[in-house]
């Protein structure tokens, strides 16, 4: 029942998360991180319509 996850393309997420740090590092800035600048933008431009 439980594999280990030896390559990318298992099927569990959470398996493939925990194949080291840089992994969950590169997915909680995508989660996190990426989505900052969408929501900086669009409260700067809020900002500057206000003006």
């Amino acid at each position: 029942m439980w594999e280990a996850c030896t390559d990318v393309a298992c099927g569990n997420l959470f398996a493939w998360l925990n194949q080291g740090p840089l992994t969950l590092t590169l997915v909680l800035h995508t989660i996190i991180v990426i989505p900052m600048f969408f929501i900086y933008f669009q409260e700067k431009k809020k900002l500057e319509q206000g003006e």
